[in-house]
C-alpha cells in the first residue's frame, strides 16, 4: 500500500510538472489519467500490479 500511494504521488507530481513545463498539454493529460483510471478496472490490472511491485522489488535490492 505505501508503494502504490508513493507511485501515485510521484506520478501526480511529474504530471504537474509537465503541465506547467508545456510538455504535455491540460487536454491529454486528463486523457491519460483517464486511461489509466479505467485499465485499473480491467483484467490486467493484477499483472501490471505485480510487474510494478517486481521492479521496485528489484530496484529496492540495489546496493551501490
Amino acid at each position: 500500500m505505501a508503494i502504490s500511494l508513493s507511485v501515485v504521488v510521484l506520478l501526480a507530481i511529474i504530471l504537474v510538472v509537465m503541465i506547467r513545463g508545456g510538455s504535455i498539454k491540460a487536454g491529454p493529460a486528463i486523457v491519460a489519467a483517464l486511461f489509466g483510471f479505467f485499465l485499473a478496472s480491467t483484467e490486467m490490472a493484477p499483472s501490471i500490479n505485480r510487474f510494478m511491485n517486481s521492479i521496485s522489488e528489484t530496484i529496492s535490492q540495489i546496493s551501490f
